[in-house]
């Protein structure tokens, strides 16, 4: 009896995490025509919203590249001030349905996954994330710094989009300005 219902409780666990869908913010839509090619590679956080996977951590950077699987590695560094020391996360991604929307679900801790939503991005200078609601946020450069007209463009966006841009965290980049 008690090998049926671990059974039927691992299947039904199975049948329920295969069918999770992926939350957005209601005002956040995907990039449409979503070029992941040209989105791999490094790019330096800009701005965030807290929390406590980067709490205290300076000249953050995530970096994308192609897995052997067809999804994405992701590979985040960031500067932990308190400890004085370099901390580094991996985790993969891939697409929630059309590799042509970038809409995508993350995972750092194994069969867990989150969304990874990118709302707008030139592919070249700068990209804005959201996750599955407005307290997840990022606005990340493919250098330590970013124009403030471009900034000030997509704080708007965020703005109208429903995030709260006054409690935004700027990393200080300099380890990587003065490299």
């Amino acid at each position: 009896m008690k090998k049926l219902l671990l059974m039927t409780t691992l299947a039904l666990s199975l049948l329920l995490t295969g069918c999770k869908t992926y939350e957005k913010p209601e005002k956040v839509t995907p990039v449409e025509n979503f070029k992941l090619s040209e989105y791999l590679g490094t790019w330096y956080e800009i701005a965030r919203l807290e929390h406590r996977f980067e709490k205290g951590m300076e000249a953050i950077t995530a970096t994308y590249t192609m897995r052997e699987d067809g999804g994405v590695k992701v590979l985040n560094q960031g500067y932990k001030t308190a400890e004085k020391e370099w901390s580094t996360a991996e985790g993969k991604a891939y697409f929630v349905k059309d590799p042509n929307v970038g809409f995508l679900k993350v995972s750092f801790f194994g069969p867990f996954y989150g969304s990874y939503i990118v709302m707008d991005t030139d592919y070249k200078t700068y990209t804005m994330i959201s996750g599955p609601d407005t307290s997840y946020f990022w606005i990340l450069s493919r250098t330590p710094t970013l124009d403030e007209e471009t900034l000030n463009r997509l704080l708007a966006k965020a703005k109208e989009a429903g995030f709260d841009i006054s409690v935004l965290i700027y990393p200080d980049q300099s380890k990587h300005v003065n490299k």
